[in-house]
């Protein structure tokens, strides 16, 4: 959903709507833009997720400055953001430092706390609300692990789910699973927090990484889909457990490994045959980028899965002809779990 687009409003009244914006969206903050003298633009857009809050936020240069008085005023049910800078380069103090995101970096913000954030010029963010409660984290591990992620042997995995998320928000909004997909999300993240936050030891990073434990599985599996070689034995050896935990966390999640990864892989293989750059990709290239060994075997799956092969799937959808099968391409939710 659209909440504001600066280039419908005339100039002068930009600033006062950016500012409502960010101050009825959190808690207030004093905001300094770049150059509001030659005019800003910014582009505001959410989206419900489960219990997650999602935005993107496209603007010109700004920085938010949240004080300790500031702070007073935060809502009954504060939250923590998760973020992502998808344009520019994220400028940011939090926990008493000062450091630089990209887009290879995870930002974490708690509400409760003081900090500035922003960028010089044209920039975009993409972020993640979690409700603080439903997160369970307390306040100093979130500030704590702020400026650690990196620490966590999570943080690659969680960026990656990160980007799978704001691939097709919109999408994810009304797809039954979007509420089992919060809840995965937001244990993936109290991980993160946890596990960065403490040595590895500590008895709250054990119990944490126990809690995500089949969504990490899930995460890493999606990460390596088109590895062939991808197998129980190393799914199980990635994680430090055994291939009959390996079954047997996935089966108390409701999950059956090797039919999700082929379910999975001809998901894959419908976007690249339904994709225009790879129009001219041989039907044995697709199997081989989803995963597939054998083009005869990804050909028998695909048919069993929708009823046609993959040749006449793409044939039928580039000419726009009713056909057999699943009317668009499948649009995985991210790790779901029920």
């Amino acid at each position: 959903m659209l909440l504001m687009d600066l280039d419908t409003l005339p100039p002068e009244d930009r600033v006062d709507a950016f500012h409502h914006a960010m101050n009825d969206a959190s808690v207030p903050n004093d905001i300094v833009h770049e150059s509001p003298e030659s005019g800003i633009r910014a582009r505001f857009e959410t989206w419900r997720v489960g219990g997650l809050d999602l935005f993107d936020v496209r603007s010109t240069g700004f920085e938010v400055r949240r004080t300790a008085k500031h702070v007073r005023w935060h809502r009954d049910r504060p939250v923590v953001s998760v973020s992502l800078q998808t344009s520019g380069t994220h400028r940011a103090e939090n926990a008493g430092e000062r450091y630089v995101l990209g887009p290879d970096d995870i930002g974490v913000f708690h509400e409760l706390t003081p900090r500035r954030y922003g960028w010089a010029g044209d920039g975009a963010s993409w972020a993640v609300t979690i409700d603080m409660e439903h997160l369970g984290v307390p306040v100093d591990t979130v500030v704590q692990a702020s400026v650690r992620l990196r620490a966590s042997p999570l943080h690659d995995l969680v960026l990656a789910h990160l980007r799978s998320l704001r691939r097709d928000p919109g999408l994810l909004e009304a797809d039954p699973g979007a509420a089992a997909l919060g809840n995965a999300t937001t244990d993936l993240v109290r991980a993160l927090l946890t596990s960065a936050a403490h040595p590895a030891d500590d008895r709250r990073v054990r119990a944490a990484m126990d809690d995500s434990l089949a969504h990490r599985i899930l995460a890493y599996t999606r990460r390596h889909l088109t590895e062939p070689d991808l197998t129980p034995d190393r799914i199980a050896r990635a994680h430090c457990i055994s291939k009959r935990q390996l079954y047997t966390t996935l089966g108390q999640a409701g999950i059956r490994l090797e039919q999700w990864v082929i379910s999975e892989r001809l998901e894959a293989a419908c976007r690249l045959l339904a994709s225009p750059q790879n129009a001219g990709l041989p039907v044995s290239a697709v199997a081989a980028r989803s995963g597939f060994t054998s083009p005869s075997h990804f050909t028998r799956r695909f048919r069993d899965a929708y009823g046609t092969t993959p040749r006449e799937w793409r044939r039928h959808r580039n000419q726009g002809t009713p056909r057999p099968g699943p009317a668009a391409p499948p649009h995985p939710i991210p790790i779901p779990i029920p």
